[in-house]
């Protein structure tokens, strides 16, 4: 018997985010480890990333033996900065995964020019970003591949799950056969090359993500309208400026609501804030955790100050409740807790 080459090449285009090949698999990690094997890409290989990012996705590069190499973000969109990626590439570079970050689209047009120029593969991260769009363009339709994630807290979520789409059919069949065996297949001996790694998703979480599918449109709309609320309440706050959206950037759904202090914050500061806010049972987390100085990557020889955009980032943002059942009775009640945390640690109002 054969080894599995199953793929889903599946007309709707609400299901293959445009794409001509979808691929279901367990979790956004091991979509992109799972792309990574069917592209050859391992031990020996260098994969430029940014450090500012959902660090499961990125772990997957390491997962599949080859080398995470960073580059710096853009100040306001928190993107892979395309000539800075570009500078990092050496005769080991196979390819480029660029995120959508917390749902701003990166620079794509730019990101894919490097890409050809330097004969490399563009992989991309929309775990965060479903439903936004770059140029008129949904995301998820500018990587060689592109991975979307159904955990929480994105707008689609099944508690679990993830999706590879493509509109190439040796990667879709490549990724099919590094996915899992059928289930018709356990009970044969099967000869095939590929040792799969039993990722698929399962029924019962397709089943849920399908039917969050239907729904996706009244979701989205209902975040929009509680992403306007926090707008009107941040008006009040002196010095914060709405969430910036890029120039080619037709849309962004936001993952979370992330408020930027200004400079004159510290990372302790920032943190004295959020303690401030847990006080008051609000919960908020720091944005993010710069994957360069997390212990894995620190061992390769990265350290504080080689990224200075993304720890001028990172060190000043805080993601603030974000989800379809806010009232605007507890926005109101979140940003003005926030407001007087940031008098309490002694930095004043956040300027950027």
């Amino acid at each position: 018997m054969e080894e599995n080459t199953s793929f889903i090449p599946l007309s709707d285009p609400d299901i293959t985010f445009g794409r001509k090949y979808a691929i279901a698999v367990s979790s956004g990690t091991i979509g992109l480890l799972l792309a990574l094997r069917a592209l050859g890409i391992g031990p020996g290989h260098e994969v430029i990333a940014s450090p500012y990012s959902f660090r499961e996705i990125a772990h997957a590069i390491s997962l599949a033996g080859a080398r995470a190499v960073f580059a710096d973000i853009d100040y306001w969109s928190g993107a892979l900065v395309p000539a800075k990626a570009e500078e990092r590439i050496t005769a080991n570079t196979r390819a480029i995964v660029a995120g959508n970050p917390n749902g701003h689209p990166a620079r794509w047009s730019e990101l894919r020019a490097v890409a050809q120029r330097h004969q490399l593969l563009l992989l991309e991260d929309s775990t965060e970003a479903i439903g936004s769009s770059y140029e008129s363009e949904l995301v998820g339709r500018f990587g060689d591949i592109a991975v979307f994630d159904f955990g929480q807290p994105v707008a689609l979520t099944c508690g679990e799950g993830a999706m590879v789409v493509t509109d190439d059919i040796d990667i879709a069949l490549g990724l099919g056969r590094h996915r899992a065996h059928r289930l018709d297949e356990r009970s044969s001996v099967v000869v095939g090359r590929t040792a799969p790694y039993q990722a698929g998703m399962s029924d019962l979480t397709a089943a849920l993500g399908l039917a969050q599918l239907k729904r996706l449109n009244e979701i989205m709309e209902r975040r929009r309208f509680v992403e306007q609320l926090y707008n009107a309440h941040m008006q009040s706050f002196e010095g914060i400026k709405p969430p910036y959206v890029g120039p080619d950037v037709t849309e962004v759904n936001w993952l979370l609501y992330l408020v930027h202090l200004g400079t004159r914050f510290t990372r302790s500061g920032r943190d004295a804030i959020i303690d401030d806010l847990r006080a008051t049972q609000v919960e908020c987390v720091a944005y993010s955790q710069r994957l360069d100085l997390q212990r894995h990557y620190f061992d390769f020889g990265y350290r504080r100050g080689d990224f200075l955009v993304a720890e001028k980032v990172a060190d000043r943002a805080v993601a603030l409740p974000f989800h379809t059942h806010l009232t605007n009775k507890q926005i109101e009640f979140i940003v003005e807790t926030m407001k007087d945390a940031s008098i309490n640690v002694g930095a004043g109002a956040a300027i950027y």
